[in-house]
């Protein structure tokens, strides 16, 4: 799948299906120095992800600061052909100053096989 570069940092489009619904998530940060997967309540709530009176909130830390976020297991999570099956990820408010809607992280980078190719711009899956 051919990465876009924006602001020099690489950029994939993901799908995600939660509950039977589905979305596709145009600005999503290819990013091997976070350790998990993040997406924007906002953008998660348009598949009926939202925070709920059980949820167990966890305080992640980055360079940018820190961030309370909650857990959630989607259905599927795609990018280009590849998918993955119940795959937890982060949901939080993301609000880092820029265009962003999500980062995908190491925990999935890992997990999916991936391989990034920078001087073609590519990711590869190989799970």
């Amino acid at each position: 799948m051919q990465l876009r570069l924006r602001d020099s940092l690489p950029f994939v489009r993901v799908s995600i299906t939660h509950n039977g619904q589905s979305i596709e998530i145009p600005n999503v940060l290819v990013d091997t120095g976070s350790g998990g997967t993040i997406f924007a309540a906002d953008v998660m709530s348009a598949v009926g992800v939202s925070p709920q009176a059980e949820d167990v909130l966890h305080t992640i830390y980055g360079v940018g600061g820190s961030e309370v976020v909650f857990m959630r297991k989607l259905d599927v999570l795609s990018v280009g052909d590849f998918a993955m099956q119940q795959f937890e990820v982060e949901v939080g408010g993301m609000d880092y100053g820029f265009d962003i809607q999500g980062i995908l992280g190491m925990d999935f980078l890992t997990t999916a096989g991936a391989q990034i190719d920078l001087k073609e711009l590519q990711i590869n899956f190989f799970s």
